[in-house]
């Protein structure tokens, strides 16, 4: 199943490594921005923050994927993500299915200004 999330957004785009150790919310990201992601931000839906940059000093390259992992005893499914660009761009996209997603891929239309987000 493949699903298509969109948030309006300048952006600058990239994203490297991840968190813990073998959830089913695991995920791969895909950077097709054209652009380096500096920090990722994936917080449970409920969450009131985003908690920690998965990144951590990593930076996410135009054309580059990384793979996002999650403790073995998270629960939650439904999660929120958030990705900063170099430039301090952001863009957003809330209620991920992560039980159910195992890559999320991003893009960045220059024409549209729009940051999309394609799941599957």
């Amino acid at each position: 199943m493949f699903a298509r999330f969109i948030a309006a957004a300048v952006v600058v785009a990239g994203f490297s490594t991840a968190a813990v150790a073998g959830g089913k919310q695991d995920f791969t990201m895909v950077n097709k921005t054209g652009y380096a992601i500096e920090e990722v931000y994936v917080s449970p839906s409920a969450a009131s923050d985003w908690q920690e940059d998965v990144l951590g000093q990593d930076v996410l390259e135009n054309g580059k994927s990384v793979h996002i992992k999650f403790s073995r005893g998270t629960q939650a499914c439904k999660w929120d993500v958030k990705v900063v660009y170099t430039d301090k761009e952001t863009a957003e996209w809330e209620q991920f299915d992560l039980c159910t997603t195992s890559k999320i891929t991003i893009h960045y239309d220059r024409a549209s200004g729009e940051t999309s987000a394609e799941y599957e």
